[in-house]
């Protein structure tokens, strides 16, 4: 079997590109520009030289259909674009298009393409919005509030109408939030994480954050790239919500992080208006229950869990820790 994965450099493509090769696969790491890309996660996670690199600009059909006719993919995952909720009000036109088209150039490549392709496209729990108390299903409505959620729940109705109209094998995994040690500390856990790690080291620094009682669905980056693989092995493509089912405040994750640096949170805890959105999520929580019965996955690791690992890699200076 042969995967292309497009945004193979982030976290999530470092994590699936280590999970195919321990099930024989051949992988190939779609980048912007292969030959300058450092490839860091990759490196790692010690897979730097098993995995095939190759330069495609997903905002570039021509580029995108070069690359899948050149490899010939039996599986294409889709985890490339803008990842960060926040950078996006600050650039949404790159968002939008690194997500949207970069989504239709490879929907469209693989219907000209003509042979049998599996894609998994990465969605996210940001396209529900707030669902208050309620856990959010495959069924539950869409209702973005920043431009990385709409050019996400585009991407997913993109995916289902060309899954019906087309009949390609394209199915969307609904992802919350989901971490690790190679989350660059421009995502909110690192920075906790780091900054508490330097504290405990010596460090007169402050934790400075906006919103702290925000709550979410944390789980574990490894754990969820499996889900995405197994999404592809079903007979007929379905999409999927993945979550743990557990969700905490951010300032839950605040306190335990320190707590594990023994530190009181509240002695080094800033807050600034700066870091504060637009618009943002109160709650977002999750009814995973249609992928355990379906995929037969479960997250094992919850927010404890991955506060622990994160903490702990941060502690050892070991970004490869954990399973």
């Amino acid at each position: 079997m042969r995967a292309l994965i497009c945004g193979v450099s982030g976290q999530d493509g470092a994590y699936l590109a280590r999970f195919l090769l321990d099930k024989g696969y051949e992988v190939i790491g779609a980048s912007r520009d292969a030959t300058t890309s450092r490839f860091d996660n990759l490196e790692k996670l010690g897979i730097r030289k098993q995995v095939k690199t190759a330069s495609m600009a997903m905002t570039d059909f021509r580029s995108v259909l070069h690359t899948i006719g050149k490899y010939s993919p039996d599986e294409i995952y889709n985890l490339a674009g803008q990842s960060s909720v926040g950078l996006s009000f600050e650039q949404p036109v790159e968002t939008i298009e690194s997500i949207i088209t970069g989504t239709l150039n490879l929907l469209e490549a693989i219907r000209f393409y003509g042979h049998p392709v599996r894609l998994y496209n990465a969605g996210s729990s940001e396209c529900f919005g707030d669902t208050g108390v309620k856990p959010a299903t495959e069924e539950t409505l869409f209702l973005p509030r920043s431009p990385y959620a709409i050019s996400k729940a585009s991407a997913h109705f993109l995916i289902a109408n060309y899954r019906e109209s087309y009949r390609l094998y394209a199915c969307t995994g609904i992802l919350f939030n989901h971490e690790s040690p190679l989350r660059p500390e421009r995502f909110v856990t690192q920075k906790i994480v780091r900054t508490a790690a330097r504290i405990a080291s010596g460090s007169d620094e402050k934790l400075v954050m906006g919103n702290i009682h925000i709550q979410r669905d944390w789980g574990w980056a490894p754990e969820y790239v499996e889900a995405m693989w197994k999404m592809l092995q079903l007979e007929n493509p379905e999409d999927f919500v993945i979550a743990t089912g557990k969700t905490v405040s951010l300032e839950y994750f605040i306190a335990h992080a320190f707590e594990f640096f023994d530190l009181d949170y509240r002695n080094y805890l800033e807050s600034n208006r700066e870091f504060y959105r637009p618009s943002d999520i109160h709650i977002g929580m999750a009814n995973p229950a249609k992928a355990e019965e379906r995929l037969g996955w479960r997250a094992s690791i919850d927010a404890d869990g991955v506060i622990e690992r994160m903490c702990m890699a941060a502690k050892n200076n070991d970004p490869s820790i954990g399973p």
